[in-house]
């Protein structure tokens, strides 16, 4: 087919060219699947409060020791992987909205079993169970809110997806102030079952539909959820309906986006959120906070503020920009972030055992308390920077750049390499550190924000203001 075709480079779903949409159930349909994401981010900050609560008032046989509260955290990473794979081939065989159904299951199953626990086994299965409805959610909501956001919006509701898991996130540390951990498990019920609730009357994408020859259906879809049929186009049924075989991984229209999705997961994950998360607590401490779970909250808190002001611009400035920027800002904070440890650890001290904080020395107190806010500044720098660029972009992104036939196992592909790249990253940190010392490991952190910056302005496509259509087939150089 020749690049002038019109049926190979028309958009399947198009804006009326007059004026933009003005369908306001869009928004609604944003919001139901958006709570799949909020559940996740729940899940993920429950452990947080969770685990003090278990070790303080749990019955003995829930008492969680070391090596259990260290599985009670991770184990949720590993089913979240398997998601991913589960996730993928959902979300082409049973569509966007019922995969979007079917992720509450184990949602709601895995809070009511760490509810009813009678033992650790009971906690992990329940932890495990959670997990696999993250990796579903965090692949399937980008994909349904992405399909059904005409373009002058989808960077807007795209990055509600995040914007969902860090208000998740901050809800559980909110909500462990005043509920001791079976009553956060059955709080942790309630959004899987309101979007379970909403989301059976939300329709099915009209690009899915499509590809299932539901014309009617897509039709009624698409008055739904813009109030237009304007812009109504068949998408090319053969190459839709093929699926996914190893010899497409030869077109450039496959293979480029791909590999697009697997860097920015695993650069998401190299870029160290990880480590100042898990170093957030100490570090408040260090400052002379007098409740360091007052951590938790203000880096909560900054997640969703800065998430939310990238959501609002990020149909202005587009996906390339505040990629960018986010990597500059990660450089300098995760760069501060190293120079803390150095200083600290180059201080003389009267203890034989050196800290990976700040040791115990004859140098005034003051001193410390003053490195320690160097290392709160970089700290919230890195949670603001990453929050405004490479928190929600990289899952945007995801949605956007596949085309439909390989849709599914390509986005399965990304959530199992961001999944499987936290576990790694959250596992090994603790080596490298002890190879590289803490304050080395810490600009490799910050040399991989720096590729991260460059890999965005060499190879990232801006999607910014495009139909779906139009970034796929410029992947595949139409």
């Amino acid at each position: 087919m020749s690049p002038e075709d019109p049926q190979e480079t028309q958009p399947l779903l198009r804006p009326p060219e007059a004026r933009a949409p003005r369908g306001r159930r869009v928004f609604l349909a944003t919001f139901a699947a958006a709570l799949g994401p909020l559940s996740f981010g729940f899940a993920l900050g429950y452990s947080s409060p969770a685990i003090p609560s278990l070790r303080r008032t749990a019955p003995q046989a829930l008492r969680l020791g070391d090596s259990a509260a260290s599985w009670f955290g991770a184990i949720v990473t590993l089913g979240a992987a398997a998601g991913g794979v589960l996730g993928g081939w959902l979300l082409d065989r049973a569509g966007r909205k019922l995969s979007l159904l079917l992720c509450t299951v184990p949602f709601v199953t895995g809070f009511a079993v760490i509810t009813a626990a009678r033992d650790v086994w009971m906690l992990l299965g329940g932890r495990l169970l959670t997990g696999l409805a993250c990796g579903v959610a965090s692949l399937v909501a980008p994909v349904y809110i992405s399909e059904i956001a005409y373009p002058a919006v989808r960077g807007l509701l795209g990055s509600c997806v995040q914007l969902m898991v860090v208000t998740g996130i901050l809800l559980a540390y909110v909500a462990g102030w005043v509920l001791e951990w079976r009553w956060l498990a059955v709080l942790g019920c309630v959004p899987p079952t309101l979007m379970l609730l909403l989301m059976c009357y939300m329709p099915e994408t009209p690009r899915f539909l499509l590809t299932q020859h539901q014309y009617q259906e897509a039709m009624a879809a698409l008055r739904f959820l813009w109030g237009s049929e304007e812009g109504w186009e068949e998408p090319p049924v053969g190459a839709e309906h093929q699926g996914f075989q190893l010899a497409l991984l030869r077109r450039p229209g496959v293979y480029k986006p791909l590999l697009i999705g697997i860097s920015l997961m695993v650069f998401q994950q190299l870029s160290g959120v990880n480590a100042v998360m898990f170093y957030a607590n100490s570090i408040f401490e260090e400052a002379k906070f007098k409740d360091s779970s007052l951590a938790s909250v203000t880096v909560g808190i900054i997640q969703v503020l800065f998430t939310a002001v990238a959501a609002l611009i990020m149909d202005r400035a587009g996906r390339r920009l505040l990629l960018a920027l986010s990597g500059v800002i990660m450089v300098f904070s995760m760069s501060a972030f190293g120079t803390y440890f150095k200083l600290t650890q180059s201080v003389p001290s009267n203890s034989s055992h050196v800290s990976l904080l700040v040791p115990i020395s004859a140098e005034p107190v003051d001193v410390h308390v003053g490195l320690a806010w160097l290392a709160v500044g970089s700290m919230c720098l890195f949670i603001a920077g990453f929050a405004v660029g490479w928190g929600p972009i990289p899952w945007l992104l995801m949605s956007e750049i596949f085309p439909l036939h390989v849709k599914g196992v390509a986005t399965g592909i990304c959530v199992l390499t961001n999944w499987f790249m936290a576990f790694l990253v959250t596992k090994e940190f603790s080596s490298i550190m002890e190879i590289l010392r803490p304050y080395g490991a810490f600009w490799l952190t910050a040399a991989f924000c720096i590729l991260s910056v460059l890999f965005t302005l060499t190879f990232v496509p801006e999607t910014k203001g495009r139909t779906l259509e139009q970034v796929t087939a410029h992947f595949e150089g139409r």
